[in-house]
């Protein structure tokens, strides 16, 4: 009976099959993801340059998340400035005075809280200073609890990770040794001295 030959590019669809099995494995066991966010926008007072409310929201926005508005907020967020500082993050537009805190969590409800909290610290700390800059920083809207997680999906889990599994099956493929390769050995000519004799000896025989 003939024998069974696995065919060469057999670890292609093996990486696919198991980046596949990782993604939906980590799409159901990893814990879901929740993201809130709220927005302040900055405003101009009268005689000031408009311009200048896009320049305070850059600013304010990066000051979102320094350690002194976290440290500010890290009580009505009931997490330690450590952690809120790994579950906060704040964008800015260059076209827009408008500033997004964004807060995430296990709990939609205190990704809520977290991204308020951080508005409002970055609220109060901009209302100290809104005499000298002749800008204010408004909160916009509220932070609300979100109905779904923004982890991914055992679906998309999955198909990431067969997208995955399918790049490194077909880098294996491209490094990997040619079988029709093997065992060939150049042919290398004879000395030119032999082939020189031999034609010296033709000519005397001529002669």
């Amino acid at each position: 009976m003939p024998s069974f030959v696995r065919p060469s590019w057999w670890p292609l669809p093996a990486c696919v099959l198991l980046g596949a099995a990782c993604g939906l494995g980590y799409g159901l066991l990893a814990t879901p993801q929740y993201a809130a966010t709220g927005y302040a926008v900055v405003t101009a007072d009268k005689g000031v340059d408009p311009a200048a409310a896009l320049g305070y929201a850059q600013s304010y926005g990066r000051l979102a998340t320094s350690d002194a508005t976290l440290a500010y907020a890290h009580g009505a967020a009931g997490e330690s400035v450590r952690d809120l500082r790994a579950h906060v993050r704040s964008e800015t537009s260059p076209d827009s005075p408008m500033i997004a805190v964004t807060g995430t969590s296990s709990d939609p409800d205190r990704a809520a809280d977290i991204a308020n909290a951080v508005t409002e610290a970055v609220v109060a700390g901009a209302g100290h200073v809104a005499e000298d800059t002749g800008v204010k920083l408004v909160e916009f809207s509220h932070a609300l609890a979100p109905a779904d997680p923004v982890s991914p999906s055992a679906a998309l889990g999955t198909a990431v990770g067969a997208s995955a599994g399918g790049l490194v099956g077909g880098l294996v493929l491209l490094v990997r040794p040619r079988p029709g390769r093997r065992g060939v050995t150049a042919q290398v000519p004879g000395p030119a001295q032999a082939g020189g004799a031999l034609h010296t000896g033709e000519r005397e025989l001529v002669g």
